[in-house]
């Protein structure tokens, strides 16, 4: 059984086929779920967002299209498409999205 089972394996992907962006909506695929990682691909239509919460775990997010403004503690940075970013756990955050945006979110947790 595959560790990574919501995409195909042994073939090139984009991943940017696997979220496609919906109209006024935030839409999440999980790709992995455990105790001390978890792997979700992302898309938020323009002005879409994501409210600020933190997460006991360091998120990376890594654009994958669009534009996200993220907000980390009180800084506000836009991230680009190919650009990442990593959020400090614990920290509070939020993603709007500026233009209609993908991304895949890696979300490491202390081990349990």
């Amino acid at each position: 059984m595959p560790f990574i089972d919501k995409l195909s394996q042994s073939e090139v992907l984009n991943l940017r086929d696997e979220i496609p962006v919906e109209e006024e909506q935030v839409t999440s695929k999980t790709l992995v779920q455990r105790p001390d990682l978890g792997i979700t691909l992302f898309s938020l239509d323009t002005d879409e967002e994501i409210g600020r919460h933190a997460s006991p775990g360091d998120a990376m997010v890594n654009i994958l299209s669009g534009t996200a403004k993220i907000t980390i503690g009180d800084e506000t940075f836009l991230v680009n498409a190919g650009e990442s970013i990593v959020m400090p756990a614990n920290i509070p955050h939020a993603l709007k999205a500026v233009a209609a945006f993908q991304m895949i979110l890696i979300v490491v947790k202390p081990e349990i």
